[in-house]
């Protein structure tokens, strides 16, 4: 009995581990939950980019409307791929952009804005180590968050957000939350 165990439980093993691999083919890796979904969204108080004009991004602009909240940064090369379709959405008129550069040089995020075109309504600079975008769970950029009238967090897009998530996933959830 011992000997055939012996030679038994490494083939259950294998045969465990392939099955755990084999879900893990079909899983979503932008899929990553965040336990800040249906809670307000974390308190900030972040200074504008320099030269911008407004009044940077508070947590008390997030509430009244739903908003989009776009994480970017100079730096990140996805974000370069994004931007055009934030434009889009922005000349469409369908929900607000607010933006948190981060992880940057507020300098060079405005620059960056002023290169590529700005999409935000209002924009936060976040520089290193970024606090409040760790508050709301970044893990990378870019990251969006759907925000809701009352300031709470509805969804989280990571990755780049183009015609297929906008039309597919995020206009529906925001105009749902319109109504």
């Amino acid at each position: 009995m011992k000997s055939r165990l012996a030679y038994l439980l490494p083939v259950l093993i294998f045969v465990g581990l392939l099955g755990f691999f084999f879900k893990g083919l079909f899983l979503d890796p932008k899929a990553i939950p965040s336990v800040l979904i249906d809670k307000p969204v974390p308190n900030i108080d972040l200074a504008a980019l320099p030269g911008r004009g407004d009044t940077g991004l508070k947590s008390e602009h997030l509430k009244g409307q739903v908003s989009l909240v776009n994480i970017f940064g100079s730096w990140c090369v996805a974000c370069v791929a994004e931007h055009p379709y934030l434009m889009k959405i922005k000349a469409e008129g369908s929900v607000p952009i607010m933006g948190i550069d981060w992880r940057d040089d507020p300098k060079a995020g405005m620059a960056w804005l002023q290169k590529h075109g700005d999409p935000y309504e209002r924009v936060g600079a976040d520089p290193a180590p970024g606090h409040a975008s760790v508050d709301f769970g970044v893990t990378g950029a870019p990251e969006s968050f759907v925000v809701d009238r009352d300031g709470r967090i509805r969804y989280k897009h990571v990755g780049i957000i183009d015609d297929r998530v906008w039309k597919q996933t995020l206009l529906p959830i925001i105009k749902e939350l319109q109504k």
